[in-house]
């Protein structure tokens, strides 16, 4: 049985033709937070686009000198699992805006909103395929999906699945941590070994060291692909790092982000951001205890990482995964609320405007960044693969996205939409959309 939604829907003429939102419906804090979010994509992105993905689950660490480990210190604490959390807010948000404008209209927004996640998925499969195979677009696509499930619920309802599905990692580590004590136990006292997987697999005490070594043999053969191989050598490889990364990333990441996926449809039903306004005072309560618990489950996940091994069978897992998973979606409501309420001054509005012209082309400056990182990083580009450490990649993050903010904006002055989410809206409404701006 569905639940109906208790917000009436806009009556603006804008909304009675189908078609994307125009300029002067957009909610502009909305696309400051989109903007935002670009930024800290690519400081956490960037290490993983010089580096490959199997540094998890060896115990190799290139990158010991004290500016590397400061840098990623800050970026785990202030940007690790907070942005792709705060995308993935918005994009419930958008779909509450998008249902009330085709109820208004009177649509069929299922099929729309099928045709849009299809649309996206192909985006993502292009992006894996060409660029990058640190790609999340996929996902989105695929938890929109199960994000229409939710579509007609009350926003109470939304919320009471939202909340566990952050902890389900937690639950998840739980369990594999208690296994993998199990298999120690058991062991025989001879020299039997654990290899059952924890946050990623066994102890680095009782692992094989053969198994060590295979990890490091193939982290080295996979830097040595990506640093020197041809274009279908780096293909190949990336669709294998494709295969290899998603399958964690949908048992440790799916869950948190379709928990945040329901976070944003209820903020889209409660009309939090449409007139925030009107919800100051909830919105300042969250700024106050989303920075409280932000700081403290960041600063346990981080600290008790730099005390425990990724290959460790251990119990601090546990405390570790919870301040994450609690830690990680606070300080993204830290930063959405905190930007929110700036936006209530006419002044910091001023200063945001450029931050929003990098949040309505946001998947044109996502698809953009990968383009230039894999061109830096790649073989078939400057080659400096395992070269960047955190440091230099964090600087290299601020020259790229202080590029992104003007070239944004010169966009935006000649064209109503990024590439991007052009080719998007054009392959969604099954018509070519206008793409110059209409004050040229």
């Amino acid at each position: 049985m569905t639940e109906e939604p208790q917000t009436p829907p806009p009556s603006s003429v804008a909304y009675q033709q189908p078609g994307p939102i125009s300029v002067g419906e957009r909610i502009e804090v909305v696309d400051v937070l989109r903007g935002f979010a670009v930024f800290g994509i690519l400081a956490v992105n960037m290490f993983w686009f010089s580096n490959p993905f199997q540094l998890i689950f060896t115990q190799m660490d290139p990158w010991t000198g004290m500016p590397d480990q400061v840098a990623q210190w800050l970026i785990q604490f202030f940007c690790e699992g907070k942005f792709y959390s705060l995308f993935s807010f918005l994009f419930g948000f958008g779909m509450a805006v998008q249902m009330t404008r085709a109820e208004a209209r009177g649509d069929s927004f299922v099929r729309l909103y099928v045709r849009r996640l299809c649309v996206l998925l192909a985006i993502g499969a292009g992006h894996v395929v060409f660029l990058w195979a640190g790609d999340i677009l996929i996902y989105y696509a695929l938890g929109g999906f199960l994000l229409l499930l939710f579509r007609k619920r009350k926003p109470t309802t939304l919320l009471a699945w939202a909340i566990p599905c952050l902890l389900v990692t937690v639950l998840l580590i739980t369990g594999l941590t208690a296994l993998g004590k199990l298999a120690e136990a058991v062991a025989p006292a001879a020299g039997a070994t654990a290899t059952m997987p924890t946050t990623a697999i066994a102890t680095a005490a009782t692992t094989p060291p053969d198994i060590i070594e295979m990890f490091e043999t193939w982290t080295a053969k996979v830097c040595e692909t990506y640093s020197h191989g041809s274009f279908g050598q780096i293909l190949i490889q990336r669709l294998g790092d494709y295969a290899f990364a998603s399958f964690f990333m949908l048992i440790f990441m799916g869950p948190a982000i379709l928990g945040m996926f329901l976070f944003g449809l209820y903020a889209g039903k409660k009309r939090l951001l449409h007139e925030p306004a009107a919800h100051l005072v909830f919105i300042r309560r969250l700024a106050l205890w989303s920075l409280v618990l932000g700081v403290v489950g960041n600063l346990t996940a981080v600290l008790l990482r730099e005390t425990i091994s990724s290959l460790e069978t251990s119990w601090l897992a546990v405390p570790l995964t919870l301040g994450a998973a609690v830690g990680q979606p606070a300080l993204c409501f830290f930063y959405a609320a905190g930007i929110v309420l700036l936006a209530q001054k006419a002044a910091w509005r001023r200063y945001m405007k450029p931050l929003a012209a990098v949040g309505r082309m946001a998947l044109s400056n996502y698809l953009l960044q990968s383009l230039i990182c894999t061109m830096i990083f790649n073989a078939y580009g400057l080659g400096f693969f395992g070269k960047v450490g955190p440091a230099l990649g964090l600087a290299l993050t601020c020259m790229i996205f202080a590029i992104q903010i003007p070239l944004s904006v010169w966009w935006l002055r000649h064209f109503r939409f990024g590439p991007a989410e052009w080719a998007w809206r054009t392959l969604t409404y099954g018509q070519r959309q206008p793409l110059r701006s209409i004050y040229q």
